[in-house]
């Protein structure tokens, strides 16, 4: 009996090590995005905390730097670009991304590890390397610095990630449903339609989402790719930083925070949702 109020001890003391190692591992993660919102809302052009935040002023809080987002012509087109180039590209990525994890998903695929593996290359090669090819394989058809450009570049970053999350999903999939549509007389394409696609639209919407975040948030292939009219919302936060530091960025931080939650916050649920 003593024994095993020893190990059951033992037990209670170990879960709580680990609770208390992941809460300081979460605190010292989210410490910083917990100094950035409050800071957006500096009435002062400054990057600390003034006296008046401190004591919770409400003279010292304003909403000057998010009116001055809504009102620059540069940071509306780096937000209206952002946009296009992530739904162009993740539309791309996830089309091109789902037909690849259903052929790789085929027992019968010839070459199937070194294709995965040419296909997940861009989420495994630094950045810094992709760009750098990327930059001098565009100058032979005069992509540089233009829309399509960023838009096929963050679609090939995008792939990997729908490939990944697809084949997930497609690794539960009963592929006695596709006979079966085969065998009623429906051709592949409608097969596929009708009933590989509903069956597999939480994975693909997961992928679409983590291709929209990735081109997003993606700020190095934009500097070696894009021209005065593609900034992007990261590639002005940059050049912000670069020349002048006000706390605009901040409150454009914080808008970016507020978006990344509410996509992780769609990809919990639909992970939920997804088949067991």
């Amino acid at each position: 009996m003593t024994e095993v109020t020893y190990y059951s001890w033992q037990h209670r003391l170990s879960v709580w090590l680990l609770r208390l190692g992941a809460g300081l591992v979460l605190f010292f993660l989210l410490l910083p995005i917990a100094i950035v919102i409050p800071l957006s809302f500096n009435a002062e052009p400054f990057f600390t905390f003034t006296e008046g935040m401190l004591r919770l002023d409400p003279a010292a809080y304003s909403l000057e730097w998010y009116r001055t987002i809504a009102d620059s012509a540069k940071w509306k087109l780096a937000i209206r670009n952002s946009f296009l180039i992530g739904l162009c590209a993740t539309f791309i990525a996830t089309t091109l991304g789902t037909l690849a994890a259903v052929g790789l998903a085929s027992s019968t695929m010839p070459w199937r590890r070194a294709i995965t593996a040419l296909l997940l290359s861009p989420m495994i090669v630094p950045l810094i390397i992709v760009a750098a090819g990327m930059f001098f394989f565009y100058t032979r058809f005069n992509l540089v610095a233009s829309f399509w450009g960023i838009v096929i570049a963050h679609a090939a970053l995008g792939v990997p990630f729908v490939i990944i999350t697809v084949t997930a999903t497609l690794s539960q999939f009963d592929q006695s449903l596709y006979r079966a549509g085969l065998s009623m007389g429906a051709s592949p394409f409608k097969v596929f339609c009708t009933v590989i696609v509903p069956l597999i639209r939480p994975g693909v919407i997961s992928g679409a989402l983590f291709a929209f975040g990735i081109s997003f948030d993606e700020v190095i292939v934009v500097l070696f790719l894009a021209g005065p009219d593609q900034i992007t919302i990261p590639r002005q936060m940059f050049s912000g930083l670069r020349e002048q530091i006000n706390p605009t960025i901040l409150a454009v931080a914080t808008l970016l925070i507020v978006f990344s939650v509410t996509l992780l916050a769609t990809l919990e649920v639909l992970r939920r949702r997804m088949p067991k």
